[in-house]
């Protein structure tokens, strides 16, 4: 960064930083604000781009003084300026959180020791992660509204990520292009093969989709963009944030006296979409804390030894509760569907073609 400085007086060089940083700011809120409506319109098979942006109580179209990122929503005090209907806190959450991945993604090549970040040597793939981390964002939120990973999201930035470690090898470590590629692909066939084998074995054991298949094309992207390595620490990370959200929906579900079996059907996506983000900002500083962790536990393996085999063993035996409790819960929906099917009656004049459906 401090290249692209040189020749400018220090006076020169700070005001110019801010410029950039609050052009790069605001960029990032206003592209959350278009998030926003990818996470409503996409799942909806709905143009992003039509109608403009409306009230959904009222339906008159929000003029653009009325659609500045974060700062009309506390202007208006999180209501309509025409009906006065509530407006969610999560548009301008959205908004801000964009905004400060933006710039965090832009830090890592500016100043990447501000926040202990990975150094960005090369500036061209600052727009790169920009566009990783706006999908991410879009991906996460839609999953944990619909339950849904979307393909053009998964598969279109893998074969993306083909194409920027081709232009620029250096994303993995290499010098050659071809090298860069196939160190990607050998990476993204990886992601998809994991996570595949993880998503049958979930579906054997738990009787439902432990792991869908949008996760695995997830895994994909992550593959390719991050490598071989960083895919399993990924997985491990994601794994133990995702028990930790089933624990957490576990507690709630008791506290309000629900069924806990339904705990097992929150989505992914956010633990790995999380991880992901985490590990594309603070990689070298997670494997140095590994690095410390391990060392320790070399120092005193044999208060690790007594720690960990019985919190191992607890841990062992509160899983396979949990699946036999799972996969008692699931035997009794899938008996009570095929005992609703058996009784529907089946009426001579409806029609069997498979499309009779097609106009409803």
């Amino acid at each position: 960064m401090t290249d692209f400085l040189i020749g400018l007086s220090e006076e020169d060089a700070t005001f110019l930083m801010r410029i950039i940083i609050g052009f790069v700011v605001c960029l990032g809120a206003i592209i959350g604000s278009f998030l926003n409506v990818c996470i409503y319109r996409i799942p909806m098979n709905q143009s992003v781009s039509r109608p403009r942006s409306h009230c959904f109580s009222c339906g008159k179209t929000i003029l653009w003084y009325h659609n500045i990122p974060v700062l009309t929503w506390f202007i208006l005090r999180g209501k309509c300026a025409n009906c006065k209907a509530p407006i969610s806190f999560r548009y301008p959450a959205i908004e801000a959180f964009t905004a400060i991945l933006f710039l965090a993604v832009f830090q890592m090549w500016g100043n990447p020791g501000l926040f202990g970040l990975n150094t960005l040597s090369i500036p061209e793939l600052i727009p790169f992660f920009w566009l990783f981390v706006a999908s991410t964002v879009v991906n996460v939120m839609i999953d944990i509204d619909h339950r849904i990973l979307l393909d053009r999201i998964s598969i279109g930035g893998t074969l993306l990520t083909f194409v920027v470690a081709v232009a620029f090898p250096a994303l993995h470590g290499s010098d050659v292009w071809y090298d860069g590629l196939l160190r990607s692909f050998c990476g993204a066939l990886t992601g998809f093969g994991v996570g595949f084998v993880i998503a049958f074995l979930g579906e054997r054991i738990f009787l439902q989709d432990a792991f869908g298949f949008g996760d695995v094309k997830w895994m994909m992207l992550f593959g390719a963009l991050f490598g071989i390595t960083a895919l399993f620490w990924i997985l491990l990370l994601s794994s133990f944030l995702g028990l930790l959200m089933g624990g957490g929906v576990l507690i709630y579900n008791r506290f309000k006296g629900y069924s806990d079996e339904q705990a097992v059907a929150i989505p992914f996506g956010p633990a790995l979409g999380v991880t992901a983000l985490a590990w594309l900002f603070w990689s070298n500083r997670m494997m140095r804390g590994f690095a410390s962790v391990r060392d320790w536990v070399l120092l005193h393996d044999d208060l690790f030894m007594m720690t960990f085999i019985p919190l191992l063993l607890l841990m062992s035996g509160w899983l396979v509760f949990r699946i036999r409790r799972i996969r008692h819960y699931n035997r009794e929906m899938m008996a009570m569907d095929e005992a609703e099917t058996s009784l529907m009656p089946i009426s001579d004049s409806e029609p069997t073609n498979e499309n009779a459906h097609e106009h409803d």
